[in-house]
């Protein structure tokens, strides 16, 4: 693919995939460093861009997966704020609850670790991003009672999860 094709192709889509990137990240600056890593990488494979059947669907696609890489990483490095947060805030605190705060923390990270992907995707971007069904319905393609019964689940099957192993370590 030459760079006339490619500007043919690719560039009339470069709008949809901001407004994707700006969705994901809900910051401008960092959807357009993520719109160019993907038409660099695009750029860069340019030659097998030919095989796919849509181009359009690939760079939505790449889009969507370094905006959730991305995610990922801002959501580790903010926990890991947050934690410096929390251990300032938690000197306040008794040894004992600090303890019982962090062991909480702890397993409510492991149990959502443990959930189906699509149950994780869900259930962070409603409760941590904050994101209306309706912005979670374009993301992932489900339905709007679909991604209410897919979050009612995860919630579910993390209150068990949470309460079972709560109640296995007290012993009842």
């Amino acid at each position: 693919m030459d760079l006339q094709a490619f500007n043919q192709r690719i560039l009339p889509v470069q709008g949809r995939l901001f407004r994707l990137a700006q969705m994901f990240l809900r910051n401008r600056e960092e959807a357009e460093d993520a719109i160019q890593d993907v038409l660099l990488r695009l750029w860069t494979n340019r030659q097998q861009l030919e095989s796919y059947h849509s181009i359009e669907a690939l760079a939505v696609q790449m889009t969507k997966n370094l905006c959730l890489d991305r995610l990922k990483s801002h959501h580790k490095q903010k926990m890991q704020n947050d934690a410096d947060v929390t251990s300032v805030q938690a000197a306040e605190l008794s040894p004992h609850r600090q303890l019982e705060n962090s062991d909480s923390a702890s397993l409510i990270h492991k149990l959502i670790g443990e959930l189906p992907e699509q149950h994780k995707l869900v259930l962070h971007l409603r409760d941590v991003e904050e994101y209306s069904f309706e912005e979670i319905e374009q993301v992932t393609g489900l339905n709007n009672a679909n991604i209410r019964t897919v979050l009612s689940r995860a919630r579910q099957k993390l209150r068990e999860n949470y309460l079972k192993a709560n109640n296995y370590e007290s012993g009842y």
